[in-house]
C-alpha cells in the first residue's frame, strides 16, 4: 500500500479524510486555515507526526497569502495563524513542534524580503515532512530488532501510515519486522470511543498483508492471561522528560496489564514527540472531547439514555516505570529515562 497521509499538492494541503475509513479512501484538498482547523479538530487528519506536518504546512498556508510589506506586519500575521492552529488540539507535541520550527525559520530570516521568507517556510515544511519519513523508518529498524519470529503483538489506536506521513511508528516496527522475514501476528484493540484501531489499524494492516485480529478494548487482559501476547507496542502523543507518556486513552490500561503479566511494553515515537520542558506526565495537557463521541457516534441510534453525563478524555498518561523501552529514531531508550532521554534526545527549533 503506497499512500501518503498528508502532503502539499495543487497549491494546498492534501490529506486522507480518516473519518471515511475503512469504507472509503477519500482525499481532501485544504486551501484555507479554517478548513485545516476543522480537519484537525474532527480527526480527519490525526496522529502526532501527521499533526506536526499539518501544522507546518498550515503555517505556510497562512503565510503564503500574506500581503505584508514589512517583517513586523508579516510576523503578526504568521503568529496569528500559528496560534489558531495551536488551539485545535492541546496534547500532541508534534503539532506545536511543527509550529515552533516554522516560526523559528521566519524569525531567523527576518532581514530578508518577505517573498524569500515565504520560500524558506515552504522549504522548511517540506524538510519536516521528509524528516518524518526517514525517522519512522529508523524507528522501524531499531524496533524490529526487539521482535522475534512468530511474536504476537498487541497495539492500540493507530500509530501507522495514517498517523504519520507514509510509514508509522508502532506499526512501522511491525512492518520492518515482517520485511525482514519474521512472521508476526497482531491483535488490534478497537480503541473506543472513535474506533481508530478497528477502523484504521485493521484496514492498514490488512492492506499490508499482516495477520491481524480485532479485539474489544476490554479483552486484552484475557489474551494476556491466556499467554497469547508476547509484546505490546503503542505510539505516543507527548513524552515528558522523565519518560511519562501520553497516548490514546486505554494505553495506560495496557501498560498496567503488561506489567502484571510480565509482558514487554514498548512506546514507539520520533524525537519530535519528546517535550523536555515538561518534567512529568502530570503536566501534560489532556484533551477532553465531546460527549456525543461516546453516546452515539458510529451507531445508528443513541446507546445511552438522554442526558447521561460523560467523561471523555482523548488520552491518558503511562508512567515511565511501566515502560520497558522507548523506540525512537535516535535509538532505543531504556531506564533510567530521565538521564538517558537527555543523552539521546536533542531537539532544536
Amino acid at each position: 500500500m503506497d499512500i501518503r497521509t498528508i502532503e502539499w499538492k495543487n497549491n494546498g494541503i492534501k490529506i486522507i479524510d480518516q473519518t471515511k475509513l475503512p469504507g472509503e479512501l477519500k482525499y481532501m484538498h485544504i486551501k484555507d486555515l479554517k478548513s485545516l482547523f476543522r480537519a484537525i479538530k474532527e480527526l480527519k487528519v490525526r496522529g502526532a507526526p501527521a499533526l506536526g506536518a499539518a501544522a507546518a504546512l498550515g503555517v505556510y498556508l497562512g503565510a503564503k497569502g500574506s500581503g505584508a510589506k514589512n517583517f513586523g506586519e508579516f510576523s503578526r500575521g504568521l503568529h496569528k495563524a500559528a496560534g489558531y492552529i495551536a488551539s485545535s488540539r492541546p496534547t500532541a507535541r508534534n503539532l506545536f513542534w511543527g509550529i515552533e520550527r516554522m516560526c523559528g525559520v521566519a524569525l531567523r530570516n527576518k532581514h530578508k524580503p518577505i517573498s524569500a521568507i515565504k520560500r524558506l517556510l515552504f522549504k522548511e515544511a517540506q524538510k519536516l515532512i521528509e524528516e518524518d519519513r526517514l525517522a519512522c523508518r529508523r524507528i522501524g529498524r531499531y524496533g524490529a530488532k526487539l521482535i522475534k519470529d512468530k511474536d504476537a503483538i498487541l497495539t492500540i489506536c493507530n500509530a501507522g501510515i495514517l498517523a504519520t506521513i507514509d510509514y508509522g511508528t508502532a506499526l512501522g516496527v511491525i512492518y520492518k519486522a515482517k520485511q525482514s522475514g519474521k512472521r508476526i501476528k497482531v491483535y488490534a484493540c478497537e480503541t473506543r470511543p472513535l474506533l481508530q484501531g478497528a477502523r484504521l489499524t485493521t484496514w492498514e494492516l490488512k492492506k499490508k498483508g499482516i495477520d491481524v485480529t480485532l479485539i474489544c478494548d476490554n479483552m486484552a487482559a484475557t489474551l494476556m492471561q491466556q499467554g497469547k501476547i508476547d509484546k505490546v507496542i503503542a505510539g505516543a502523543d507527548r513524552i515528558a522528560a522523565d519518560g511519562d507518556t501520553a497516548n490514546k486513552i486505554g494505553t495506560y490500561n495496557l501498560a498496567v496489564l503488561s506489567h502484571y503479566h510480565k509482558i514487554p511494553f514498548y512506546i514507539a515515537a520520533p524525537h519530535s514527540t519528546f517535550d523536555l520542558t515538561i518534567k512529568t506526565g502530570r503536566d501534560i495537557p489532556i484533551e477532553e472531547r465531546k460527549a456525543g463521541e461516546v453516546t452515539g457516534l458510529f451507531f445508528k441510534r443513541p446507546i445511552t439514555a438522554k442526558g447521561i453525563k460523560v467523561f471523555n478524555p482523548a488520552f491518558d498518561v503511562t508512567a515511565h516505570n511501566l515502560i520497558t523501552a522507548i523506540i525512537t529514531d535516535k535509538g532505543i531508550i531504556r531506564p533510567p529515562y530521565k538521564r538517558n532521554i537527555r543523552r539521546m534526545i536533542k531537539i532544536s527549533v
